[in-house]
């Protein structure tokens, strides 16, 4: 059952109307209302209220009685619906044009076109669902993989929230426990009871760290690893991008300084979304559009997560590459890639320690036949930070990650004043109110309009 996140239903007073189906034609098409005059609209549109929550064949009428549209309604009374108000869904075929006419029809009847989000946002205020819920209706249907769906459907259906409430719940009984000693201060603890609050503060401290953890892996299936290939030109990045790619994106010509602009692509790796930028190659150079594309080369570099420096197989690092690696942002994540091992009779092997640091890692490969271009992909995870398996992955967002981290600061800081009841007590409260911003029992106005302001409209 979910959590109500308000200490009261939000009650709107205007119906919201919207197109629920992607745009363009296809067999079935939705429009959707929700609010307190529905009813009224469903009796002007369908000629009666049709029986709750059962599938009715109808015919959606204009002004003069003349059809529309003829598919199924679906009523909802609330508070048994998605957004807790009474809901309202006409199915019917999925062409623009009648979708368009229904739609103006509902809005000629008195509703009111939806907001991005706003179903969702109702559903939110009424206690339906929390906002980590609410999030992950976006995350699943958003989702680029497998995995990242069901990391995304897990949250939805409340694991990552029952998981917070969980955590919320250990640190509640700290607390009363504590300000019991505040509040009676006869009743003073004895070493063996605040010997008991350590430990328990030590597992609630590692119960955080194990959702942290869990929450990682799914902002990482969400936001991916931006990648970005860079080196002298003619070296083969174009190469390298259409061979991760599998398709041919960038244009390769022995040319060097083919590449003007940057090219993209995104893979998936173990469900994990990498964002691969090709870039134009680096040198000193007179001409004016390729000196642009230098330019935004650097500007990618310093946005990316992590960085291929490509050089060729028969080549040792020289002053050029030297070069570059100076200007390259501290700690940024580097893999030198020696390309082209199959004109130079090299193996693909990756160097020792490749995967224990990866500001170090050397790869050999070939980007024409694909050998070692594997090793490349395990060095992109292991930069990621991806860990195998995924079934205990929750869909988590920055602002997830930055409220676990600051709880777990505020459970570090309290073990530090475990001797002072009063101060122990104020971190465990900061912790339990950071934990609850994840699930909106705090959450600002303004965060409510970052969020539900990304989602499409009609949920």
């Amino acid at each position: 059952m979910p959590a109500t996140t308000v200490p009261t239903p939000h009650v709107s007073r205007e119906t919201i109307a919207a197109i629920a189906t992607a745009p363009g034609r296809a067999g079935i098409g939705v429009v959707r209302l929700s609010g307190k005059g529905v009813g009224r609209l469903a009796e002007a549109l369908l000629g009666k209220l049709p029986p709750a929550r059962l599938a009715t064949l109808a015919v959606f009428a204009d002004e003069t009685g003349q059809p529309i549209d003829q598919g199924v309604a679906l009523w909802f009374p609330a508070p048994h619906s998605y957004t807790g108000e009474d809901v309202l869904e006409l199915q019917g075929h999925g062409g623009p044009a009648v979708l368009q006419r229904l739609l103006r029809r509902c809005l000629e009847l008195g509703a009111r076109l939806a907001e991005p989000g706003e179903f969702t946002l109702r559903a939110y205020l009424n206690g339906k669902i929390d906002l980590a819920q609410a999030e992950s209706v976006a995350d699943l249907i958003d989702a680029s993989s497998a995995e990242a769906a069901q990391s995304a459907a897990r949250s939805l259906v409340g694991d990552f929230s029952k998981e917070v409430r969980g955590l919320v719940d250990r640190l509640v009984e700290l607390r009363m426990q504590v300000e019991a000693g505040i509040d009676f201060p006869e009743e003073e603890i004895d070493p063996a009871g605040r010997e008991a609050l350590a430990q328990r503060l030590a597992a609630a401290t590692q119960q955080l760290d194990r959702l942290t953890a869990a929450a990682a892996q799914g902002a990482l299936l969400r936001d991916g690893l931006t990648v970005v290939l860079i080196g002298r030109p003619n070296v083969g990045k174009s190469s390298l991008l259409n061979r991760l790619a599998g398709e041919d994106l960038a244009i390769v010509t022995p040319i060097a300084g083919t590449t003007r602009d940057q090219v993209r692509a995104s893979i998936t790796l173990e469900g994990v979304p990498v964002h691969l930028i090709d870039t134009a190659g680096l040198r000193e150079t007179d001409d004016e559009v390729e000196k642009i594309g230098i330019t935004r080369t650097w500007a990618a570099v310093r946005a990316a997560g992590a960085a291929v420096l490509i050089a060729e197989a028969g080549e040792m690092i020289g002053p050029a590459e030297a070069t570059i690696l100076a200007e390259l942002p501290t700690n940024l994540p580097v893999a030198w890639v020696y390309n082209k091992i199959d004109l130079h009779g090299r193996d693909a092997t990756m160097r020792a320690k490749s995967l224990q640091d990866a500001n170090h890692t050397s790869i050999y490969l070939s980007a024409l036949t694909g050998a070692g271009v594997d090793g490349l992909r395990q060095w992109m995870l292991h930069v990621a930070g991806w860990k195998p398996g995924s079934d205990g992955v929750f869909m988590a967002r920055a602002r997830h990650l930055d409220a676990l981290r600051q709880a777990r600061q505020h459970l570090q800081q309290a073990t530090a004043v475990a001797g002072q009841f009063e101060l122990f007590a104020e971190e465990l409260r900061l912790a339990q109110r950071a934990l609850s911003t994840i699930t909106g029992e705090f959450s600002a106005d303004d965060l409510l309009g970052e969020i539900f302001s990304r989602f499409c409209i009609g949920k």
